[in-house]
């Protein structure tokens, strides 16, 4: 059984950081493509950020929206995907979500709150 454990999430005031954690079991995260999708009120889940297997070099993408600012990293030996978030601006508020990708595997989210 799959499952995805986001944490990290809260509220920060504009111009903060935060770092997400996307605990893994029953999946090798490194053998799959990973995202970060994020889902603020009355809009549609959007992704954010994604990594790309270990065996392909982990290349990342980023939405242009968060490109600069935004740093996703996976952890092998602990099988944790993380999202390093800079410069935080109110328009990134969201429910913030790990998925594998082309699966329907999701974690059940994290809340990210900025404002001041």
């Amino acid at each position: 059984q799959v499952q995805l454990v986001e944490s990290g999430g809260g509220l920060v005031q504009p111009g903060g950081s935060l770092r997400l954690s996307c605990a893994a079991s029953g999946r090798t995260l490194s053998l799959y493509s990973m995202g970060w999708y994020r889902q603020a009120p009355g809009k549609q889940r959007e992704l954010v950020a994604s990594i790309a297997t270990f065996a392909t070099g982990s290349k990342t993408d980023y939405a242009d929206s968060v490109k600069g600012r935004f740093t996703i990293s996976r952890d092998n030996a602990k099988n944790t995907m993380y999202l390093q978030m800079n410069s935080l601006k109110p328009e990134d508020t969201a429910v913030y979500y790990c998925n594998v990708r082309g699966t329907a595997d999701w974690g059940q989210g994290t809340q990210v709150t900025v404002s001041s």
